[in-house]
């Protein structure tokens, strides 16, 4: 096991014992139906998506445009884009958040 994998592991054993101390019970409970299961995952995962938000905001805030005009460094992503696509794509001077193209206040 890699040292990365030996500190998930830890995590999570410092996470089930925090969770034994506030809910009094381990993940082995009986007491949830499947679709509680199913729902409790899905509202973690929507507050990962938020956490997630959060950080690309200040990402993207930080990163400008190698080669157009727009300072924010917003440019057009897909799920299936590389990183070097992302990294060399422009948005020719138009602020991609704006939808029509206008550049936006933070924008020349």
């Amino acid at each position: 096991m890699s040292i990365i994998e030996e500190r998930v592991c830890n995590k999570i054993l410092k996470r089930s014992e925090v969770g034994k101390k506030k809910y009094g019970t381990t993940m082995e409970r009986n007491d949830l139906s499947r679709l509680e299961w199913l729902i409790h995952a899905q509202e973690e995962a929507m507050d990962l998506a938020v956490y997630l938000q959060k950080l690309i905001d200040e990402e993207e805030e930080k990163k400008s445009c190698k080669k157009c005009r727009c300072k924010s460094g917003l440019q057009e992503w897909t799920r299936t884009s590389s990183m070097e696509e992302f990294e060399t794509k422009t948005c020719n001077g138009m602020c991609l958040r704006n939808p029509q193209g206008r550049l936006c206040d933070s924008c020349d």
